[in-house]
């Protein structure tokens, strides 16, 4: 009965992902993703209780994980490498790079979290700063370690820039593709070492 009831949540949030990703928030229905999904109304309403939920689940389902990876690198970078900005980076950078490159919805929820920047939607952007804002205060402070230097004022401007760079990068969409012959985990280390090195420089000027 479990796994019935977590292959059913599965399909609906994967389901929901694909149809936010090609039409947003606002222009999925709740129709098409039961349809995709292949269940009833009453299973989405059973495992998320409203369209506002789902939303909020789709986006749980990736940033639990990401954010739990962050915060381990990010405490082993303090242990191994303590005061280095490129190691607080790289715990930064390459978990959000990992989820990028997930051949299971990975390219998808990128586009979802292109049609959060582009969709108004205050719900989900209170529900990911409750979330997981703390994630970002610990980068925050581990970079002003790094940086004693910084005022708060321009670490938050910089975190925030890398934060939009990293976005980017997550999306393959730029003009630097995959050469033939580069496997996939070798072009995602080169775009996070270019990225970190590219970062460190912005945050340390």
């Amino acid at each position: 009965m479990a796994s019935t009831q977590f292959s059913t949540k599965d399909r609906i949030l994967g389901a929901a992902e694909e149809l936010f990703a090609q039409h947003g928030f606002m222009g999925t229905s709740l129709r098409q993703v039961t349809s995709r999904a292949d269940v009833n109304i009453a299973a989405v309403n059973y495992h998320f209780g409203s369209k506002e939920n789902l939303i909020n689940e789709v986006f749980r389902r990736r940033m639990d994980e990401m954010s739990r990876q962050r915060l381990g690198q990010l405490e082993q970078a303090s242990k191994d490498r303590p005061g280095e900005l490129e190691a607080v980076l790289a715990a930064f950078v390459e978990p959000a790079l990992a989820v990028a490159r997930d051949r299971q919805g990975g390219a998808a929820f990128i586009r979802v979290i292109a049609r959060a920047y582009a969709e108004k939607n205050d719900g989900l952007r209170q529900f990911l700063s409750e979330q997981y804002g703390h994630v970002l205060r610990e980068f925050a402070r581990a970079i002003a370690q790094c940086v004693p230097g910084l005022e708060k004022e321009q670490l938050y401007w910089r975190l925030d820039f890398l934060s939009g760079a990293l976005t980017y990068a997550m999306s393959d969409f730029g003009l630097i593709k995959r050469p033939a012959g580069v496997s996939e985990i070798a072009h995602r280390k080169r775009a996070a070492d270019e990225l970190i090195r590219f970062a460190a420089a912005g945050i340390k000027s």
